[in-house]
């Protein structure tokens, strides 16, 4: 497929590698331009480009930026066609994107991303750490791979993220519809635990909007109690924990 990744942070670039080295045709750039894309990003075989032109032609684009900067893309994805599938990654943490008084009040954070940016999304790779994604992807049918849920209002669409989560290494899962995706935001039993394709549903259909707002808030105090030094395994059972 023709791939855009806009955002070539640790997300973007993680998927930027992965799709590259799947055979896909990936173009990559910042959301201010292709200068701001790691050296080491471009080595997997994607190719830098300005946002103007990565958006043109393109099968599927990728949006790998902060939430809240989707409204700040509305002009550029304007003349972007109807076909093309656009990816949400992001997520809603109000301590770093600051508050968005319509997600507060219940809005489903990528319902809103679609809203901003006028047109539909799919929710993929959200659930997943950064580094979950780099180091733990494996090939499909090994046993106790990690599964992702994928959200979309469009069955194409949702098929065909979830034929890239395959291709990055991770087990696909159906969430269904958008407006459902708020059991895969932050912190529900589904986000960055790593579970299997087994065990997603159960923890999906577990989220509490209440309780999972309340974990997501409790993240920065969380993660200060954690030993110096520690890993994504420790940030992982930290994210388990907290539905116990």
């Amino acid at each position: 497929m023709k791939i855009t990744v806009i955002g070539a942070g640790a997300i973007g670039g993680n998927l930027a590698v992965k799709l590259s080295a799947a055979g896909h045709d990936v173009q990559v750039t910042g959301a201010r331009g292709h200068g701001s894309v790691p050296a080491e990003v471009l080595e997997s075989g994607a190719r830098a480009a300005e946002p103007a032109d990565a958006v043109q032609g393109r099968d599927v684009i990728i949006l790998a930026t902060p939430f809240g900067v989707a409204g700040e893309l509305a002009d550029l994805f304007a003349a972007v066609p109807e076909g093309t599938v656009v990816i949400d990654t992001s997520n809603y943490y109000p301590h770093l994107n600051g508050q968005v008084e319509a997600v507060d009040n219940g809005e489903v954070e990528s319902v809103w991303n679609a809203r901003q940016l006028g047109r539909p999304v799919v929710k993929a790779w959200n659930a997943a750490l950064a580094g979950t994604q780099r180091t733990r992807g494996l090939p499909a049918g090994t046993p106790g791979r990690i599964a992702l849920p994928v959200a979309a209002d469009s069955a194409r669409a949702r098929h065909v993220a979830m034929r890239l989560v395959d291709d990055t290494g991770f087990d696909p899962y159906d969430a269904g519809v958008l407006a459902d995706s708020w059991r895969q935001q932050p912190n529900s039993p589904a986000y960055c635990t790593e579970l299997t394709l087994d065990q997603l549903p159960a923890a999906l259909a577990a989220a509490d909007r209440v309780k999972d707002t309340a974990v997501r808030d409790s993240v920065p105090e969380r993660l200060a109690a954690l030993p110096a030094g520690f890993t994504l395994d420790d940030v992982v059972q930290m994210n388990r924990a907290a539905h116990r």
